[in-house]
């Protein structure tokens, strides 16, 4: 069952948005209707020029479809967002997701988010072909997550993992 959402465009902080844009590792989840979460890793993730406040999120459509139908049952996404270098995490959540195709925009992010993953996780002694394979997928099975985020926390590691963020609680 879906719900009608309001959007809270305020919810996406310029500080926000540079931070989820910034080729991070990436989880999207949906619960698969029985309350058991599914999740699959991102492969990208862009403001959405056409949705004030929202997320246009990658991923490769076979390994994704578990999330899928999670997201066609009830428009609900959780989204994890982590710096490999600093464990810096945040996961935004949001009632609104659907599923598009992707555009030309988001099929050029591909690369580029595979080669500073490719960097970003060699720091933490991952190597550049488990990387490159992990996040290998053709552009044809590639699909677009699009949600606007209305809840915001914090995950880095620590005393405040799980706090709600927002105008008083900024970025970890």
């Amino acid at each position: 069952m879906r719900f009608a959402v309001m959007p809270s465009p305020a919810i996406l902080t310029p500080e926000l948005v540079r931070f989820v844009t910034s080729h991070l590792s990436i989880h999207i989840a949906a619960s698969d209707g029985g309350g058991q979460a599914t999740l699959v890793r991102g492969l990208g993730c862009r403001a959405d020029p056409a949705v004030a406040g929202g997320l246009r999120l990658l991923a490769a459509r076979p390994q994704a479809e578990p999330v899928l139908r999670g997201i066609a049952a009830d428009g609900r996404v959780a989204v994890v967002f982590s710096e490999p270098e600093t464990h810096r995490t945040v996961q935004l959540k949001a009632r609104d997701a659907r599923v598009l195709a992707p555009d030309d925009d988001d099929t050029a992010l591909l690369a580029p988010y595979t080669d500073t993953l490719v960097t970003r996780l060699a720091c933490v002694g991952t190597p550049e072909p488990f990387v490159r394979a992990l996040l290998a997928c053709p552009p044809d099975e590639l699909i677009v997550v699009c949600a606007t985020p209305d809840e915001v926390f914090g995950q880095t590691p620590g005393p405040l993992a799980g706090e709600r963020l927002d105008a008083a609680h900024p970025l970890p």
